[in-house]
């Protein structure tokens, strides 16, 4: 601290203590760490973040909602939980462009709101994703039995899990090469099947059965939800799959824990965040439109009794159509998608388990890194977690990791609302402080207008997530208590660890905009220009 008694430009005020940021170089030489290493490329950030896109809820999770809300309510459900993914994404890439560093959001919250808001937003956001990886490994499991049903599952998790642990361990540049070959294969499958769906409709395939909307007329636009009759069944229809397409789109935010390991992040960062809404009308709302209309409503294989390519709209449509070989190249698809996540998870919960620590929420331990800028105990500690996939292998506990899946889904959305109030803070403390939005590295269009859309609808969403549990007949102790518990530990840790460390909310004028802006300024260049037609190709899709 300065002799007059103010901060310098790399000190903070944690819990009424003075300490260097976690960023900065007095922070790295005192605990005696190495930083995390920025080596990750424009083409893996970009990568990342359609890989958050796209995923099994897109391939075959729309199953479901289409069973429940009829071709329309599809539509509409994901039209609008697009809108409110868009509005995360502005908020939390205007904030992250600026300052892309360790804990990303994580961080953000520390600063712009306070501590307590910090440690309530990352053990959320840790446990959301430490949940998640074991659901993908026995979600991988299930998809290779499409093929071969007499090996045990725990032997491809063991497998499965090896690998993902070893992507991992090779640091962010091998997780970001191993994410853009997954990811480019989604992206291509998608897009294929989109081209397809529209043959297939116009009546180009070996049946030449043109559809049309044949499907939106009978069965009909909507469905009656639980069999209600007349508006209150069609609102629900619609309203069920507003709940799923939201667990649909979560993972969109990875780009910003990404950001403390990107290359040119000033560049990198704001360049996918950008084309997100490109990404989501062209994967989901493109996706969606062609299922509603290649497959009705009440098609008997929409029931999802088996997670395998068998139940994906876009098979059901194929084999409808008479082209045969193509599911288990969607089911393979399918496999590289859960793979892909699983590493994923594994690799966020882990930088998130590190910007927890970064900020004084975990033990100083988790923040030890190798030479090559992996944070090795963090890693370590969320792998242990992936044992629990083989909860999965004896007949009935799967039923007991569903809750797990509910209740993560519901973490990843109170996730959104954590980052949509930062924002809000972030954006009145630039106003107190005079600093020109216009100079940003990325400005979202419509602020704080769509950061307060997000903020409440993110909130009503959660609230009415467990609306079935309350119809008449529908009670399910499980059910209610999957979809509202996270819900409700959010406000409590939020509130405990205000009591206990008796923090309070940062004024506008007192939020540190400053510190390791030199390390990211000196970190962001102009990038030279393409070398040849590949490099110009992927500068255009990127």
């Amino acid at each position: 601290m300065s002799s007059e008694g103010k901060l310098e430009y790399n000190e903070k005020v944690h819990d009424g203590v003075v300490e260097p940021y976690p960023d900065s170089e007095a922070y790295v030489a005192a605990s005696g760490n190495a930083p995390l290493h920025r080596t990750m490329k424009n083409r893996h950030i970009a990568m990342i973040s359609i890989g958050g896109v796209i995923g099994t809820g897109l391939f075959l999770g729309t199953a479901t909602s289409l069973q429940q809300g009829g071709p329309v309510g599809l539509l509409l459900g994901y039209a609008i939980i697009g809108t409110i993914c868009y509005s995360v994404m502005i908020s939390l890439g205007e904030m992250v462009s600026y300052l892309p560093i360790p804990g990303g959001h994580l961080t953000m919250a520390e600063r712009f709101v306070d501590s307590s808001w910090s440690f309530t937003l990352g053990w959320n956001y840790w446990y959301s994703w430490t949940l998640t990886l074991p659901a993908e490994l026995s979600a991988a499991s299930v998809l290779i039995n499409y093929w071969n049903k007499s090996v045990n599952d725990a032997v491809w998790i063991t497998i499965f899990l090896i690998v993902v642990i070893v992507i991992n361990l090779f640091g962010a540049r091998a997780y970001g090469e191993c994410e853009f070959v997954f990811a480019s294969l989604k992206v291509i499958t998608i897009t294929g099947l989109i081209i397809l769906g529209i043959v297939l409709d116009l009546g180009g395939g070996p049946n030449h059965d043109r559809i049309g909307f044949r499907y939106w007329k009978n069965p009909g636009p909507f469905t009656q939800f639980a069999g209600i009759a007349g508006s209150k069944g069609r609102f629900l229809a619609w309203w069920a799959v507003m709940t799923q397409a939201a667990f649909s789109f979560l993972g969109t935010e990875i780009v910003a824990i990404a950001a403390g390991e990107a290359k040119n992040p000033r560049r990198n960062i704001p360049k996918a965040i950008r084309r997100v809404y490109i990404r989501i009308l062209l994967f989901y709302i493109g996706g969606v439109t062609i299922i509603g209309l290649l497959v009705p409503s009440n098609h008997p294989d929409l029931n999802l009794t088996e997670s395998n390519a068998a139940k994906s709209p876009f098979v059901i449509a194929i084999k409808a159509a008479g082209i045969k070989g193509l599911p288990s190249v969607i089911n393979a698809v399918l496999l590289t998608s859960a793979w892909s996540a699983a590493s994923s998870d594994l690799y966020t919960s882990s930088r998130a388990l590190y910007g927890l620590a970064l900020n004084g929420n975990a033990p100083r331990i988790l923040t030890a890194v190798s030479s090559w800028g992996l944070p090795y105990i963090a890693v370590a500690v969320n792998c242990l977690f992936g044992l629990l996939a083989y909860m999965g292998v004896k007949s009935g506990s799967g039923v007991v990791f569903n809750w797990f899946v509910n209740m993560t889904s519901i973490s990843g959305l109170m996730s959104w609302f954590g980052i949509t109030v930062t924002y809000l803070r972030f954006y009145k403390g630039m106003q107190a402080q005079g600093m020109d939005r216009n100079t940003l590295p990325f400005k979202g269009p419509l602020q704080p207008y769509l950061a307060w859309y997000a903020t409440i609808s993110s909130i009503v969403v959660c609230f009415f997530s467990g609306f079935a549990v309350f119809l008449k007949g529908g009670w399910d102790t499980a059910s209610f208590v999957t979809n509202y518990l996270p819900f409700i530990i959010f406000p409590i840790l939020y509130f405990a660890s205000r009591f206990y460390r008796g923090s309070r909310f940062i004024n506008p004028e007192d939020m540190d905009f400053k510190s390791g802006l030199a390390e990211v300024e000196a970190a962001s260049y102009d990038d030279p220009p393409p070398r040849n037609w590949v490099e110009r190709f992927w500068g255009w899709l990127m």
